[in-house]
């Protein structure tokens, strides 16, 4: 089976099935029948049992653990934890909007486990996420200018994909540096899709639950939860003045009579 025809065979369910049982059933289905799903034993036996020693990281999801298959690749496996009601609903989300996007910049689904657990498996990125190197005095070094302007333009490029270029323009709705992740070669990928949206064509807006993190969502979106991809653009700036900072906008310390990041840039201009 191709590629394309496995992602088309991940997306099909979600459009047809209304409540969860019959979208578990839909999946189980769908792994039953498709080689590019990934069998439970054989991610439990790249992750070794999900040894805490491969755990790259935690999130709303759950864990993810790094895993090496038997052919030698490297994947990065997200679990989705039993007690995240929310994690399911991610699960979903992410499964179906990443199937959708192919991009340099943004991290590749490489495919999915469904039982006895949830599992999405990623390609693997080796120098982590953005903001481990950023905040980090021992490793800030290793962003260089040259770096950090690499960085932001692959960002921009990967925000411009999915905006204006996917199949169908998807809002991200929690760009930060903790979502951008930096492979062997520096090369940034957005990360973390678990809340994004899908932006109907010619809408203006949508209104939606307000989802993301604080310190990086829109202020109009916030306070009147009109989606739209200027979202994406106000967090992505936030990233921008962090990277050039080095400061994180939600633990700003440089000056008392700040409240954040943001606000210093502010009173600075002014």
């Amino acid at each position: 089976m191709t590629k394309s025809n496995f992602f088309r065979n991940i997306i099909k369910p979600f459009h047809s099935s209304s409540n969860k049982e019959s979208q578990e059933e839909d999946l189980g289905k769908i792994a039953a029948h498709d080689q590019k799903v990934f069998n439970f034993e054989t991610l439990v036996f790249a992750t070794r049992n999900f040894h805490p020693d491969n755990k790259l990281g935690q999130g709303g999801f759950g864990p993810v653990f790094k895993g090496k298959l038997d052919s030698g690749e490297e994947i990065a496996v997200k679990k989705l934890a039993h007690t995240s009601n929310q994690g399911k609903k991610e699960f979903v989300n992410e499964a179906k909007l990443l199937a959708r996007v192919q991009h340099r910049n943004v991290v590749s689904l490489l495919g999915y486990c469904v039982s006895p657990e949830k599992l999405l498996v990623y390609e693997y990125v080796p120098n982590e996420s953005l903001d481990k190197l950023l905040f980090k005095s021992r490793t800030r070094d290793t962003l260089d200018w040259k770096r950090r302007y690499d960085i932001i333009s692959g960002v921009a490029k990967g925000l411009q994909y999915l905006h204006e270029d996917a199949h169908d323009c998807i809002i991200h709705r929690d760009i930060k540096a903790s979502n951008i992740l930096l492979d062997e070669n520096w090369v940034p990928k957005i990360a973390d899709f678990g809340m994004a949206k899908l932006y109907p064509e010619g809408q203006t807006h949508v209104n939606t639950r307000i989802a993301g993190t604080n310190g990086y969502m829109a202020p109009e979106y916030v306070m009147h939860g009109n989606l739209s991809i200027k979202a994406d653009v106000y967090s992505f700036g936030v990233v921008v003045l962090e990277l050039i900072s080095g400061q994180k906008n939600y633990t700003f310390d440089l000056d008392p009579e700040c409240q954040n990041l943001l606000d210093w840039v502010r009173t600075s201009i002014v």
